[in-house]
């Protein structure tokens, strides 16, 4: 019999001792003398008759069998898992099934929590995910959750930081751009193409600091609205500002250390190669600077939401990410592959129509296509702006409440933060008897 708490052992007879019983007095048996017949046993002596008593009316072996009644039989105890043996501390009554939460009980069996039918009680959800590890669909729902019931405060972060950086994309194939696109496409002299390029550098390594800034300030902002949304609070745009606002500094400062750091691995991987004018040593520095870029990304993913939400250091907060995706490197990168992908297909549903518009509305004749200039009119770069800004809006608060929820998720494993978030949530007694899940 398996005494483990919660369990009884499936398929056992209805009393173990009576089995061992009957096993050493059978006829035949190397006890009896051979040829001299055991005499008869009374029938109510009989361990196990041909006429066995209805399911669920199990007696005590050797006791008197109940008398018949008109009566419905007992009614079997409803949840547990069946009637697989006997109820722990009850070793005598097998036909009552055993419940999961009682006399051990308690959250995925802790002390202190209720049974359930068919398996572990649901955790606490006092916000949009529940206080326990997350699997992906949870990670997922969780952050479009957040995006359904606090959606003046995510939609607006994410709609505005979209108008303002396809504002700068209009703008830059609009004028800065639109010369070096007709140029390239329809060949003309490559002194030109390169002076096209050299008048360009400027406005786009603007385009690209604003939009690294609105960046950072959506990253923030998200990362606070969604922390208030695990424990269930609501939090307006302007508290979120006034939250986020004295963290945005080293917020900055921790994303141009790892812009930093990636464009450092690459030019040391690489340079060898264009130094010895070598491709195949180019190649290869190519080869091995990729991967190894992609594994301290995601090393250090979880490195703005530490800093935001412990309020850490910049090296402090790249410590952090690293003890905690330490051992869930796969998991991470598997789930953060899995979502760019569903948020691709996502945006591609959205932005797709609106470039078949443009490029209709953007195309007087077929002159149009051979020389480039569909591509910086004003309608092909408005129509196709409105989608790329819906895109923005429904995608981004995706992308950063994964990295947020992730942060929480490894914490929850790792360090037990369920149990202060419960109580920020306002949980009374949450883990005090073992309930909950505490890591």
């Amino acid at each position: 019999m398996n005494d483990s708490p919660g369990w009884a052992s499936p398929g056992s007879s209805p009393s173990e001792g009576a089995g061992g019983q009957a096993g050493q007095g059978g006829t035949g048996g190397q006890g009896t003398p051979e040829g001299i017949q055991p005499p008869a046993q009374p029938a109510a002596d009989s361990k196990w008759s041909d006429a066995q008593p209805p399911p669920g009316q199990w007696s005590s072996p050797g006791a008197q069998a109940p008398a018949p009644t008109d009566a419905a039989p007992p009614q079997q105890p409803q949840g547990g898992w069946g009637s697989y043996g006997p109820q722990p501390g009850q070793p005598g009554q097998p036909g009552q099934a055993p419940q999961y939460g009682s006399p051990y009980g308690g959250q995925y069996g802790y002390p202190g929590g209720p049974a359930g039918p068919w398996g572990p009680p649901p955790a606490a959800k006092p916000g949009v995910i529940p206080l326990r590890p997350l699997g992906l669909g949870e990670l997922l729902d969780g952050a479009v959750s957040t995006m359904r019931t606090h959606w003046r405060s995510v939609l607006s972060v994410s709609l505005v930081v979209g108008v303002l950086i396809e504002v700068g994309n209009v703008l830059i194939n609009k004028f800065a751009l639109a010369d070096l696109t007709t140029a390239s496409a329809t060949g003309e002299d490559p002194e030109q193409v390169f002076r096209g390029i050299r008048d360009a550098v400027v406005p786009v390594l603007a385009n690209g600091f604003l939009q690294l800034v609105l960046g950072i300030l959506a990253s923030a902002l998200l990362t606070v609205i969604y922390s208030r949304a695990v424990i269930g609070r609501q939090i307006t745009l302007g508290e979120a500002w006034r939250e986020a606002r004295p963290r945005l500094l080293p917020l900055a400062g921790l994303t141009v250390l790892l812009a930093a750091g990636a464009v450092v691995l690459f030019a040391a991987l690489l340079l060898p190669g264009v130094l010895m004018k070598s491709i195949g040593v180019a190649v290869l520095g190519f080869l091995v600077s990729v991967p190894l870029f992609v594994w301290l990304w995601f090393r250090f993913l979880l490195a703005s939401p530490a800093l935001m939400l412990e309020r850490a250091g910049i090296f402090t907060a790249l410590k952090r990410s690293d003890k905690l995706v330490k051992g869930s490197w796969w998991r991470i990168f598997g789930i953060t592959l899995l979502t760019g992908f569903i948020t691709g297909i996502v945006s591609m549903v959205i932005a797709v129509p609106f470039t078949l518009l443009a490029v209709l509305s953007g195309v007087g004749d077929l002159s149009g296509f051979t020389d480039g200039s569909f591509a910086v009119s004003w309608s092909f770069l408005l129509i196709s702006g409105i989608g790329s800004i819906i895109s923005f809006t429904v995608i981004l608060p995706i992308s950063a409440g994964i990295t947020v929820l992730l942060y929480i998720d490894q914490r929850i494993r790792r360090e037990a933060l369920d149990l202060e978030l419960a109580r920020a949530a306002g949980l009374q007694h949450y883990g005090s008897a073992g309930a909950g899940y505490g890591g």
